[in-house]
């Protein structure tokens, strides 16, 4: 069990955290730089948002779901 544990240790501080070090370095050097990858991100996060709700706009509009309230048997 304590191997596991410090494999799991050994996967978040040399696999997972490095970039996110690296993105702290780059802040104190370049502010500009370390705030475009952030909005970057937030852009990405924007548009798989917009492009969910036109899916679940699509697929309300079809009006295959059955919507009365005794729709399913234990209601």
């Amino acid at each position: 069990m304590k191997d596991f544990l410090y494999s799991v240790q050994d996967l978040f501080l040399n696999v997972l955290f490095p970039p996110f070090d690296a993105l702290r370095a780059l802040e104190l050097e370049n502010w500009f730089t370390a705030n475009t990858i952030s909005w970057i991100f937030i852009l990405i996060g924007f548009v798989a948002f917009v492009y969910w709700m036109l899916e679940l706009k699509k697929y309300n509009a079809n009006d295959e779901e059955d919507k009365s309230i005794s729709s399913h048997s234990y209601l």
